[in-house]
């Protein structure tokens, strides 16, 4: 950067905000960094260190070439894609803990990719017709209680990620974008909002739609920082964005009013676990999923 001349760069980028790096070399190369950047610059060259993990082959041993286990990214890559191997990368990079880099799991994110493009799918064949594609979202402030529980949820996301991000726990944010959008808004939302589709009035799959279209915006916005490749395919493809990117957009906000949906979102968390409950005495008692069963719901007692 030109030093010791006072350079524009020099002036720019030192002292930086962080450095990333591994524990293996904390005395070889950032005590020295340390050392000198205080001797010469008379001031820290960063105030944070973040300290990653190790990544080691499926045994838990350091890859070494005389060994012949090393695992080359860009073959992984290639083969699963970036998003899949940057998102295992995040997932199992716990603070104290090195990763296993086995290609199984890898191959499990990518199931994740796809499961983020056929959510995208069926947003655009169910909900797209009732909101158009060069039609800018409208502000979601729904009435049915399934649109009310997914907001919740997706309120409740958003400082989980965020948190991880900010404090460099990246699995922990890594986790919560994967525990909403699989479980939550593709097992549940989506599967439920398709009988609104099907039997709903005008409204109700307008608004339904509506919600979708926004739910899913926001979390590509969370995915992004994992999944910029996919996430920004996606994204451009919810609305007409000019030449807006992702990548420059602003963080999701949770809904102003889903601290106020709280009984509706547990009584969606209840039919869940309603179903949940019927589909494990199904498969411990051997009843095929194909045969229809009759289910009676009884109320608990009520005490005096």
């Amino acid at each position: 950067m030109g030093w010791p001349l006072e350079t524009l760069e020099l002036k720019k980028f030192y002292p930086t905000s962080v450095l990333v790096t591994a524990f293996d070399i904390i005395f070889f190369w950032v005590a020295r960094m340390m050392m000198m950047g205080i001797h010469f610059m008379k001031e820290v060259p960063f105030r944070e260190v973040h300290i990653h993990a190790l990544v080691r082959d499926p045994l838990g041993q350091k890859m070494s070439k005389s060994k012949g286990n090393v695992i080359d990214p860009l073959i992984l890559m290639k083969k699963y894609g970036t998003d899949a191997f940057r998102f295992t990368l995040s997932a199992f990079a716990a603070q104290g803990r090195d990763i296993k880099l086995d290609e199984a799991r890898v191959e499990g994110y990518r199931n994740f990719c796809n499961k983020i493009w056929n959510a995208f799918r069926f947003a655009s064949m169910s909900a797209l017709p009732f909101i158009g594609k060069n039609k800018p979202l409208e502000k979601s402030d729904p009435k049915l209680r399934i649109n009310r529980w997914i907001l919740f949820e997706f309120s409740e996301a958003i400082p989980r990620v965020a948190a991880g991000i900010e404090s460099y726990q990246f699995n922990r944010a890594a986790s919560a974008c994967y525990t909403f959008f699989w479980n939550f808004f593709c097992d549940w939302y989506l599967e439920l909002s398709k009988e609104i589709y099907r039997s709903g009035t005008e409204e109700e799959k307008r608004e339904t739609a509506n919600t979708t279209f926004a739910v899913l915006d926001g979390a590509l916005r969370l995915l992004h920082p994992f999944m910029p490749f996919i996430t920004e395919e996606l994204w451009q493809g919810l609305s007409d964005r000019g030449e807006e990117l992702l990548a420059l957009s602003t963080f999701p906000k949770p809904h102003p009013k889903a601290p106020s949906w709280k009984r509706e979102a547990a009584e969606i968390e209840l039919l869940i676990e309603t179903v949940q409950t019927i589909r494990t005495i199904r498969q411990e008692t051997g009843v095929p999923l194909s045969e229809g069963i009759e289910v009676k719901i009884l109320p608990s007692p009520v005490s005096k």
